[in-house]
């Protein structure tokens, strides 16, 4: 399961690994681009595409891997009920990835942020908001990763994203 899967380079990428993917996006054009970037992959059967509004509206079943990558939104979004929903949505035995980021990058001015009031949630406040039982789940990875970045004039510097690893138990409780 991608959540928020945009125009799909994950779920495609990982429908050429061999898994079989759910890509998910509140964008109805993003997720008709999506399909198309996987039949040019050769994977569309292996690919599928679910509209939602997370936070109001979240894909049935359970997976082997959830990949929730940079959920911080612009607009209103119950991101601390969209990662409960997402670890919930994890098979046992299974895993779910969460990449965010962690800052502004260096090369960004205050005024130049188009989000004033965006939330970048420290690597423990991700584990609390999830409360996920200890004798159910593993933190595999719970780190922060510093990449270049490039600003659009040209201005370089890094950019801070935390990422969080963890495994469910093959069997729940």
């Amino acid at each position: 399961l991608d959540l928020g899967c945009g125009e799909g380079a994950d779920a495609v990428w990982l429908a050429t690994q061999g898994w079989t993917v759910t890509g998910v996006d509140i964008s109805q054009t993003a997720l008709d681009r999506a399909a198309a970037h996987a039949a040019d992959a050769g994977v569309a059967d292996r690919t599928r595409w679910e509209r939602h509004e997370l936070g109001v509206t979240f894909p049935e079943g359970s997976y082997d891997l959830v990949n929730a990558q940079y959920l911080q939104s612009p607009v209103a979004l119950d991101q601390d009920g969209v990662l409960r929903s997402a670890a919930g949505a994890v098979a046992p035995g299974g895993t779910l990835l969460v990449v965010m980021h962690g800052g502004w990058p260096t090369w960004a001015e205050p005024h130049e942020h188009s989000v004033p009031h965006a939330v970048f949630p420290t690597l423990d406040q991700v584990l609390d908001v999830l409360s996920l039982p200890e004798d159910e789940w593993t933190v595999v990875t719970k780190e922060g990763v510093e990449r270049a970045s490039t600003a659009p004039d040209g201005r370089t510097g890094t950019h801070l994203d935390n990422v969080w690893r963890l495994e469910r138990s093959a069997s729940r409780g």
